[in-house]
């Protein structure tokens, strides 16, 4: 069959390109006659892989030389933990901004092993805003400040970085890295899943600056310590070797296209469309305020539950797929990440306009 637009918000779909390019070397990688999946991690054919994934990463974020990059698994909910484990042994404060489900479970694993302090939450319109923040709002002994900074399930995002002052930031960007330029030097520590933009769920990636490691809590899992990964190469047990080659193989895309400044523009492009058509359809309407709103996730409802499940339905009966929203807010949502192209968002606005149409 042909391939499906797949606007999942996570696994969600590769560049084409990237497929192809895997799996034309699934069985011979680089003339070394076996798969990537297949190599030791400790061998000379594996090592150009991972230190080339790192050094596409290090250009296309603009990353410098006095953060570590480490490739990591666990998921972004490991680090939950091992960001407070890290980081929270100085003053054992640290403030959250709460903006969807992923920092509320944050929130909740911190106040486990240190004094959590809820800063500003946006709870109380279904996480449809960023709340305003100032710096006087942030405790100065805090030894981070935690954000999500994009919301996959509420599509929400985060347009200005918070000033925190001489606190750390701390970000949780699993949804919205390399879709737009970050100022890494604006944040202690940057982490996110890779299965919404960069590679297959089972890849955790973070950014950490060197002065903030090196302090964890004295119960820190040996596995658990930024140390353990940041001076072994990310080596220190076996890495998730396949994904990892699947990460550099899309940052060599992203590299080829211009950069994450080309990626931005794309993306920018296509939510306009998808807001432009939402704003003036009289059946489909958008959940968020519109200074918040995602390029990577946008949720909509029709405010009719069994015409947004026919919709949902029908919709994936034409070839798109995974439009179901999430529970916590319904009707659906059309994940556009890097890999989902113009194309796919004007086919479906295409879609939803002919259902508008016969749906009135």
């Amino acid at each position: 069959m042909d391939r499906v637009y797949n606007f999942s918000a996570g696994p969600s779909m590769l560049p084409v390109s990237v497929l192809e390019k895997a799996a034309s070397q699934m069985l011979n990688y680089e003339g070394t006659g076996q798969s990537v999946m297949e190599m030791s991690h400790r061998s000379k054919e594996y090592a150009p892989i991972i230190e080339g994934a790192e050094a596409l990463l290090r250009e296309v974020m603009e990353i410098p030389d006095n953060y570590k990059v480490m490739f990591l698994q666990g998921g972004a909910s490991s680090q939950f933990t091992m960001v407070p484990m890290n980081l929270g042994n100085k003053n054992k404060k640290a403030d959250y901004v709460i903006t969807g489900q992923w920092a509320k479970k944050a929130y909740a694993e911190g106040k486990r092993y240190l004094a959590a302090r809820e800063v500003a939450s946006s709870a109380d319109k279904t996480f449809s805003y960023i709340p305003a923040l100032t710096k006087d709002m942030f405790d100065p002994e805090a030894d981070f400040v935690h954000i999500c900074m994009n919301n996959t399930i509420y599509g929400t995002r985060y347009v200005d970085i918070p000033d925190t002052g001489n606190v750390p930031l701390v970000g949780d960007i699993s949804s919205m890295i390399l879709s737009q330029k970050i100022d890494v030097t604006k944040f202690g520590l940057l982490y996110a899943g890779a299965q919404k933009n960069v590679a297959p769920a089972g890849l955790t990636i973070v950014i950490a600056r060197e002065d903030l490691l090196g302090n964890a809590m004295e119960q820190t899992p040996t596995m658990f310590n930024y140390v353990t990964h940041s001076e072994n190469g990310s080596m220190f047990n076996t890495p998730p070797c396949y994904n990892i080659y699947i990460c550099k193989l899309v940052l060599e895309w992203i590299r080829d296209m211009g950069g994450v400044s080309v990626m931005q523009q794309i993306n920018e492009e296509k939510a306009k469309l998808f807001y432009d058509y939402l704003d003036s359809s009289s059946l489909f309407k958008g959940t968020v305020e519109a200074k918040d709103r995602s390029l990577m996730n946008i949720p909509f409802v029709t405010g009719n539950e069994e015409l947004d499940a026919k919709f949902v339905s029908e919709s994936k009966k034409a070839g798109f797929v995974n439009l179901k929203g999430h529970r916590s807010v319904g009707g659906m949502r059309a994940s556009i990440y890097n890999a989902m192209p113009k194309e796919g968002v004007v086919a479906l606005i295409d879609f939803m306009k002919k259902f508008e149409s016969e749906n009135k």
